[in-house]
């Protein structure tokens, strides 16, 4: 983030990765919408975007770069912002992002600090995607399955984000958010605990996940990420329940294009998960723990 005044501030992000669907134009979509998510979890708005495109042009043709963008394109322009340029490149493998810009206030920054004990904890969309990318890759799913993960992983963040700015704007604090990708649940709500000196609470039964997962983790389909990510994360996680729970994987499972982690006192987040079940967002917002005194970046499953 940089400030230009007392009243608007930059916020600078960039995103990029290989396909993790086969359709190009849906990549794209879901490569944009992450992109985009680093700016809605810090309370802006985006503005401009710049295609980043590593062609292939040995191996695949020029309709599949242009589906792509054209994904790319159709979400930056759900989002209100305007694409102003790219670069592009030769490569052996196809990878598409972008660099985005946004505004914000520099008084309404949210950042994955400033959590307080006592606050609620809300995830904005299920948990699993990694999983189901990596059977989706081993042919081990359903035309259905696929449609679903790729309908949440390019769901814009767009509505949490209006409506977190909509309950600040009634006067209900907002303490910290972060977006959840590639370090899992317990890795960006390590983050988060760390940067705000506290402890954390997660109620698995509370915690919404993508149909399948468990049966694909009891199959041993699991991302090399997700081991990456427990072996980290099992230096401060305490689960209070039975050895080999599978949440564990879930929760350390990586998110391409994740829900919002929102950090807020009880009332805020009422409020914000009545106004998002009264709106037209499609996945279900779940209070799934809270923030609590204790060692700073533990992590109670329970």
């Amino acid at each position: 983030m940089y400030r230009l005044n007392d009243e608007t501030a930059l916020i600078q992000t960039l995103d990029f990765f290989t396909p993790i669907v086969d359709d190009p134009y849906y990549f794209g979509q879901i490569t944009a919408a992450n992109a985009l998510s680093d700016v809605y979890a810090m309370g802006g708005k985006p503005l401009l975007a710049m295609n980043i495109l590593a062609c292939p042009i040995k191996t695949m043709g020029p309709e599949v770069f242009r589906e792509v963008i054209r994904g790319g394109l159709s979400k930056v322009e759900e989002a209100g912002a305007l694409l102003v340029g790219g670069h592009s490149v030769e490569d052996d493998e196809l990878k598409y992002g972008l660099s985005i810009t946004g505004l914000v206030h520099p008084d309404r920054v949210l950042l994955n600090s400033g959590a307080k004990p006592g606050d609620r904890l809300i995830l904005t969309k299920p948990l699993g995607t990694g999983i189901l990318s990596t059977a989706i890759k081993g042919k081990l799913t359903n035309p259905e399955i696929e449609k679903q993960i790729t309908e949440i992983m390019a769901t814009l963040n767009r509505s949490p984000a209006d409506t977190i700015t909509a309950v600040r704007d009634d006067g209900y604090p907002v303490h910290a958010c972060t977006d959840i990708t590639g370090f899992g649940l317990l890795g960006h709500l390590h983050e988060m605990t760390v940067a705000s000196g506290v402890s954390a609470r997660l109620h698995k039964d509370h915690i919404p996940l993508i149909q399948g997962c468990e049966d694909f983790i009891n199959m041993g389909i699991i991302p090399e990420g997700a081991y990456t990510n427990r072996k980290f994360c099992s230096k401060f996680l305490h689960n209070t329940g039975e050895d080999g729970d599978f949440m564990e994987m879930i929760l350390v499972d990586p998110q391409t294009s994740g829900g919002l982690l929102i950090a807020a006192p009880p009332e805020s987040s009422k409020l914000i998960l009545k106004k998002l079940q009264n709106s037209d967002y499609p996945f279900p917002c779940s209070d799934i723990g809270e923030i609590v005194e204790g060692e700073t970046g533990t992590i109670i499953l329970t």
